[in-house]
């Protein structure tokens, strides 16, 4: 076995079709064996070379079981009769067997996974990994009888699962180390899942769950494998509605270019409420009319089930739902149905970008500037950029529809390369933009509650939605109770043992303190640890202490919470059900219930405290601040009651929030798109970032300042910028270090990356390398 080259591989030269090309006849009528070209699921930024004998059907795409060292790994093929390069013939292993013959995914999307591994500076077979679907449990049992073992996910059938749950335990994270520390912070936060999605998760996830389950903080349970969520309840066929004017001439432009067969792409900006999914909904239908499949993203599962009732009450049921809640086995028979043209329609979050459509025709990106497009570990790829190229790809039609576009996409319609689709006015008869009101807080104390984020006008104006019997929502971007324990002795704030950052107080479902990083979890503490006084105090509000003051001033009022702690992945569709329902009054929440969420009886929007974003070390934080504040706002008004939103701040000068109020978008992006032009940053440069942690503080600080080094070499002058500590300079027992490089394009800054990705690295550092990175903290 040898390893060719050391970036990501050239395509393959091959036959129409995806056939192999015809092998030379040798004397005696046999066919000599073949060089292969594979890639393999290992963090190495490399292909490898096989061998396969004439007798195997072998293709482009195929994935096969090869051994590496005496492990034996499952691969992809890239390329057939590679030829064995620099490796010498006698020392080229043979592929062991081939799993399937037909590829597992369209050529377009293996070109596309190929240019991602490139771009991201990503290993290949990682990358693939995120395409490819598990091996059935039948042709696994084939293999192993054929002598062939493997650790790979299994596609199991049957309606009995095996999921791991996290145990509460009061030590946390403190008892474990490494992988196993990173998967039980994992499970806390994402809750039950499946074992075999939770081993396949780290490279030694399996062992790092039996340490788990061997300290009994997480258990195995069987449960019965439960019908899709999605298509539980019968939905009624609708009536498509009138479209607007503007409407009409969004739809016939992406019309028109569906028809001509791509490739082109739009940016469909509609303020909210005025109809952006009804026009991907026609799009849809007038791609499948032309034989051609569609893929829809959505930023989270909790945009999900409104938007796929809207596309089964128009298209019926045959659409593909892909989610973090599907097993390995219902994702294989979903995965099988979307290859085999089945379900032609996709619907899912950053993930669904890799289906295996046949004949792509239209990719929309709903709510396309939402920083969850990007992933944020391991393959750092951004599923809206990755799927206008997929579209362009495979000749299809892209829309990325959003209330608040990314500097980003605006640049790029201003450029020519996206056109620009405007939905000036909300859809629904009678339903005008809320007005918006500014609530000063360094002028306006708190109301009848006491509670400081809870003002007199707030007050008032939750008093008459609740006389009027409609519904308000009240958003604050902080869960918990407090976000600070405070020593009023001695001043020091009660900091996370493992990381930087202070503990949040949390009242329920116990008091404790808790860290919103790692997971760290204690009692509520009693004493400061530093001087021993009893006189700490809570700092702050978050959703917690909001509910709480809200049931003592309202008791008569129904309130719930829409945050992570009680209502996260499936969770909170529950929650908004309650509130459609009319079985809610009061909804307090984070960001998330500033999605694009259609609640027509909500009147009043009431955002807590709207500067809590703009003080993030992230030059990005004013935009995303006047989106969000755009995008909560948009709850308020969209029935037929006019709607009302109180934003308070302590900078209402700030041109994010000053221009959010007066729903003025272009003022705010000229404001911002000339300081972003003064200093090099996005859209008028390209950013990456390489980020460095370990146990020891003085060997990640070294390498950091050996890869800048490196980096520096390679890129124009003054395009490295730092090393530095990180924003958020400890995390989980890790001491974090970055540095920066900003050039003003992708061809300046590539060597530099290049030369960092192969220089290696001290084995205790982790090394990281974020191409235009969503997050710098």
């Amino acid at each position: 076995m040898g390893a060719r080259g050391g970036g990501a591989p050239r395509p393959a030269a091959e036959a129409p079709g995806g056939a192999p090309r015809p092998v030379v006849e040798v004397p005696g009528g046999a066919a000599p064996d073949r060089c292969v070209r594979v890639a393999l699921p290992v963090p190495l930024g490399r292909t490898f070379t096989y061998r396969a004998a004439a007798s195997l059907d072998v293709r482009r795409g195929s994935r096969v079981w090869v051994e590496l060292g005496r492990r034996p790994v499952l691969g992809v093929v890239l390329e057939v009769d590679s030829g064995p390069g620099d490796v010498e013939p006698a020392r080229i292993k043979p592929i062991r067997a081939v799993v399937e013959a037909e590829p597992v995914v369209p050529e377009e999307l293996l070109e596309l996974l190929v240019e991602l591994a490139r771009y991201y500076l990503a290993p290949l077979g990682d990358v693939l990994r995120l395409a490819l679907p598990a091996v059935e449990r039948a042709r696994r049992e084939e293999l192993r009888r054929a002598g062939v073992e493997g650790s790979e996910r299994i596609a199991a059938v049957g309606r009995v699962a095996r999921r791991v749950v996290a145990v509460e335990d009061p030590r946390g994270l403190d008892v474990v180390r490494g992988q196993a520390r990173d998967l039980l912070a994992w499970l806390r936060e994402a809750g039950p899942r499946e074992v075999v999605a939770v081993a396949s998760r780290l490279s030694n996830g399996r062992r790092a769950l039996e340490r788990l389950v061997e300290l009994g903080l997480v258990r195995v349970e069987h449960v019965e494998a439960l019908a899709d969520p999605f298509f539980s309840e019968p939905v009624e066929r609708d009536v498509p509605p009138e479209l607007t004017v503007a409407q009409r001439d969004a739809f016939a432009a992406i019309a028109r270019a569906i028809d001509a067969g791509g490739p082109a792409a739009f940016l469909l900006q509609g303020v909210t409420g005025s109809g952006k999914t009804e026009v991907y909904v026609r799009a849809a239908e007038r791609a499948l009319a032309g034989g051609r499949d569609t893929l829809v993203l959505v930023p989270e599962i909790a945009l999900t089930p409104q938007l796929v009732g809207r596309f089964r009450a128009r298209l019926g049921d045959g659409i593909a739902v892909l989610h973090s809640a599907l097993g390995e086995g219902e994702r294989h028979a979903m995965w099988k149905r979307i290859r085999s043209g089945e379900l032609r329609v996709v619907v899912g979050a950053r993930s669904a970008l890799f289906a295996p459509l046949q004949r792509l025709g239209l990719v929309c990106v709903d709510e396309e500037h939402d920083a969850s497009f990007k992933q944020e570990d391991g393959v750092r790829y951004h599923a809206r950029d990755m799927a206008l190229l997929r579209a362009h790809r495979a000749g299809a039609v892209a829309v990325l529809g959003s209330a608040t576009p990314s500097l980003g996409s605006l640049a790029l319609a201003e450029q020519g390369r996206l056109e620009r689709l405007v939905l000036p006015s909300r859809a629904r008869s009678g339903a005008a933009l809320p007005s918006v009101e500014v609530v000063d807080l360094r002028r306006m104390g708190p109301g009848p509650s006491g509670e400081r984020l809870l003002t007199l006008p707030l007050h008032r104006a939750l008093e008459a939605v609740l006389r009027d019997r409609q519904q308000a929502i009240l958003f604050l971007n902080r869960r918990g109770f407090a976000p600070g324990i405070v020593c009023e002795a001695c001043g020091e704030v009660v900091v996370c043992p493992s990381c930087d950052v202070p503990l949040t107080a949390h009242r329920t479902p116990r008091p404790e303190a808790r860290c919103h990083y790692c997971d760290h979890r204690a009692p509520a503490p009693e004493a400061c640890p530093s001087c021993g006084a009893s006189a700490l105090t809570l700092e702050g509000a978050g959703t917690e202490r909001i509910q709480e003051a809200l049931e003592r001033s309202f008791p008569a009022a129904r309130i719930a919470r829409l945050d992570r702690d009680v209502a996260g992945g499936k969770r909170s569709e529950r929650v908004l059900e309650r509130m459609r329902s009319g079985e809610v009054d009061l909804l307090v929440g984070t960001q998330m219930v500033a999605k694009g969420h259609d609640l027509p009886n909500v009147t009043l929007v009431g955002v807590l405290n709207a500067d809590a974003a703009l003080a993030l070390p992230d030059f990005r934080a004013a935009e995303r601040t006047f989106q969000l504040l755009v995008q909560v706002a948009g709850r308020a008004g969209r029935g037929g009651v006019p709607g009302r939103v109180l934003v308070q701040t302590r900078n209402p000068e700030h041109p994010a929030i000053a221009c959010a109020v007066r729903h003025d978008a272009a003022s705010f992006v000229a404001h911002e798109l000339a300081d972003r032009r003064e200093l090099g940053y996005p859209p008028f440069g390209r950013l990456a970032a390489v980020r460095l942690d370990a146990v020891d503080a003085g060997r990640a600080e070294r390498e950091a300042q050996r890869l800048a080094a490196i980096a520096r070499e390679h890129a124009p002058v003054g395009a490295v910028l730092g090393p530095a500590p990180a924003p958020l300079a400890r995390l989980r027992g890790r001491h974090r270090f970055r540095f920066l490089l900003r050039c003003r394009d992708r061809a300046a800054m590539r060597p530099a990356l290049l030369a960092v990705a192969r220089a290696g690295h001290d084995p205790v550092v982790r090394v990281a390398i974020d191409v235009d990175p969503a997050s710098l903290l």
